[in-house]
């Protein structure tokens, strides 16, 4: 029954009330449902927090205990329980799991998964890229084509080097790694569990567990 863009945009704003209020009835919180946008085919837990100008689209489901803050958008992605979207995210085709925090203004890129507890902070990009659990890059970062073990610490400024101009590369970062501030890594290659990179250092070749890596 719909015959121009007007009617279009009236039911699409009828369809959009019903769907937040069947969440609100399921024990979803809205604190603005007005600036609310959510596709019909998204699945919400209960006692999970939507706050103004959220976008939740596709085919994306969230767990419960869920808070995420103003103008973010999520579409196709998996988020489970207790997880925490600061502001100004944006986050597609990607796997979140329980108890990780992104943001604010962090960007998950599609292929990208997250692990427990996991933290990616301020102005972090994360592509292709698989993060383990409790490691946690806080902030001014670029992670893309890397497999990330568990407890790494990545620093600020750092960059994953995964394309030469023909192909993408992968990073292997494994278990306990510290990655100083300002270091870059030029992929293909690995780093062993418990290697320190020391803060502006280039990594060009293989690392050996534990050990120090640095550039003077």
């Amino acid at each position: 029954g719909v015959l121009d863009a007007i009617e279009d945009a009236r039911q699409e704003a009828l369809l959009r009330q019903q769907m937040l209020e069947r969440l609100m009835a399921s024990g979803v919180t809205l604190t603005d449902p007005h600036t609310t946008y959510v596709h019909p085919q998204v699945q919400i837990g209960c006692d999970t927090v939507l706050h103004p100008n959220t976008h939740i689209l596709g085919q994306t489901v969230i767990g419960e205990d869920c808070e995420i803050w103003p103008n973010t958008v999520i579409r196709d992605s998996t988020i489970a329980d207790s997880v925490t979207i600061f502001p100004s995210c944006v986050i597609a085709s990607s796997t979140i799991a329980a108890g990780a925090h992104v943001g604010p203004f962090a960007h998950l890129r599609p292929e990208s998964v997250l692990g427990k507890r996991v933290r990616v902070g301020n102005f972090v990009e994360v592509k292709k890229s698989i993060i383990g659990d409790e490691s946690k890059a806080a902030h001014l970062s670029y992670i893309g084509d890397v497999v990330m073990g568990k407890d790494v610490n990545v620093g600020a400024g750092f960059i994953a080097c995964n394309y030469d101009g023909e192909t993408k590369n992968e990073t292997v970062i494994e278990d306990g790694v510290f990655i100083g501030s300002d270091s870059q890594i030029i992929a293909p290659l690995r780093i062993g569990r418990g290697a320190y990179i020391a803060t502006g250092t280039t990594v060009r070749k293989e690392v050996p567990p534990d050990a120090l890596v640095f550039n003077t």
